[in-house]
């Protein structure tokens, strides 16, 4: 034991110097008491005595992994474009380059350059939003559920709003719309049947506690078959002869037509706003493809008010955010080349013949990795989806990998192992083998490299 050297000895060793540099002293002298402790047991259960080198290796090997990040990139391969958990939208350059500019320097999120006087942080986005979407004003905050919160506490607090029994949704993480209304301090009237709604049953709710009209958008759900809903457009004149609000929130929301780009029409925010809607709710980080935001839109009385709620300054967003969002919206400017220059809607138009031919190119090297270890690995047609709660019925044709094995549990090992990886590949399990959708997949040689660290480090 006495071999092995004290804490202090080896912390002087040549060797340990330039982690000592990079991780501080401190974090070096933590993971080298552990690693001594653990040779000391091995040693103790009659493991023999490792190499100085081993235990410099194993000291390394701790102080990478501590140093590595959970919140890394990774290869989104399930084959879902907006995926929550994976982090939605995959930003444009401009939208990364502004953000970083952002991030290295001051600037004028509350300063009027031209009168030299404290500015607003929205006046960077309010602009562009009234221009892209015919709105009269526009505000912001963190995501959409807090634009809807806002929103209804902004206009209806201690009052009524009248919501159809169809449209009662829940989003992400048990969020439901009745429990944001609650906390919203409003209460709820629902009205009409799960798959029918009329317009007598808004007609018959109106009443002198009534604020508000909502209408939400069933983005991450379709009701279907023997259905009926009252259009925004008659909402508007029902909500404009009875004085009341109108609020339409679109959930995930899009700025343009989708149909062009080969993906279901889903309601734009201008044609909401044209409809009528007083107020219109949307997020910034799903089909918009921007980082993650609420949106409002609409009347400049109700926006006023909204920006005068306490909550907004506990909902606003930062520099680096608005900054970003500035350069994804001013991409919407120039409709013609948004498909390539933003990446949620050049994932999503991307053709399957083309993602097969991909896929046929990957084959013969993943094969000669794979195959060796007992893995079969075969080019297949696959289902994307577009995620994050938008056209949830409506798939994709794609095409991928699909990698089989003897048994559940060595898939089970090769998916652990792809998620250990210093850049994850992520797939999903479909019917007894892991499929790789590479709708997403931009970085062929990076993907190859990836899963040959895998091979090399656990597999040999």
């Amino acid at each position: 034991m006495r071999s092995l050297g004290s804490v202090d000895q080896l912390l002087g060793s040549p060797l340990v110097s330039p982690l000592i540099e990079r991780h501080g002293r401190q974090a070096v002298t933590d993971q080298l008491r552990s690693v001594l402790a653990e040779v000391r047991d091995a040693v103790r259960n009659g493991a023999s005595l490792p190499a100085q080198s081993d235990i410099f290796a194993s000291l390394l090997g701790r102080l990478s992994y501590q140093e590595r990040s959970n919140l890394r990139p990774l290869f989104n391969l399930t084959g879902t474009v907006l995926h929550t958990n994976l982090g939605r939208a995959i930003l444009a350059e401009e939208a990364v380059s502004a953000a970083v500019d952002a991030m290295r320097s001051a600037a004028a999120l509350e300063y009027d350059l031209d009168t030299g006087k404290r500015g607003e942080r929205d006046s960077h986005l309010r602009a562009l939003l009234c221009e892209l979407t015919g709105a009269e004003d526009a505000t912001i905050v963190n995501n959409n559920a807090a634009a809807v919160l806002i929103s209804l506490n902004s206009v209806g607090a201690g009052r009524e709003a009248i919501v159809s029994r169809g449209e009662l949704i829940e989003i992400g993480g048990a969020f439901r719309m009745p429990d944001i209304m609650e906390r919203a301090s409003l209460r709820l009237v629902e009205v009409g049947t799960t798959n029918r709604t009329h317009e007598k049953d808004y007609l018959k709710a109106i009443g002198p506690d009534t604020a508000l009209i909502m209408k939400v958008h069933t983005s991450n759900y379709r009701i279907e078959g023997f259905t009926a809903e009252v259009r925004g457009d008659r909402l508007a004149t029902i909500a404009r002869e009875a004085g009341v609000v109108l609020l339409n929130d679109l959930g995930s929301g899009t700025l343009v037509d989708l149909s062009p780009y080969g993906l279901a029409k889903e309601p734009t925010v201008r044609e909401t706003v044209a409809e009528g809607a007083d107020l219109v709710t949307f997020s910034g980080d799903k089909l918009l493809g921007g980082p993650q935001a609420g949106f409002i839109v609409g009347r400049k009385d109700l926006i006023a008010e909204i920006n005068r709620n306490p909550l907004k300054r506990a909902l606003r967003v930062d520099k680096i955010r608005i900054a970003a969002l500035e350069a994804t919206l001013r991409l919407y400017r120039d409709p013609h080349r948004l498909g390539a220059r933003l990446p949620t809607l050049r994932m999503l138009s991307r053709k399957e013949p083309e993602i097969r031919d991909q896929a046929e190119r990957l084959l013969p090297a993943v094969s000669e990795m794979l195959a060796p270890r007992g893995y079969r690995i075969a080019v297949a047609q696959c289902s994307s989806q577009i995620g994050s709660g938008a056209l949830p019925v409506d798939t994709i044709p794609s095409a991928g990998l699909k990698i089989s094995a003897s048994s559940g549990s060595a898939l089970e090992v090769l998916a652990a192992l792809f998620r250990s990886l210093h850049r994850p590949i992520v797939g999903r399990m479909q019917d007894g083998a892991m499929i790789l959708d590479l709708r997403c997949l931009s970085d062929d040689e990076g993907f190859l490299s990836s899963i040959a660290e895998g091979v090399d480090n656990a597999l040999a």
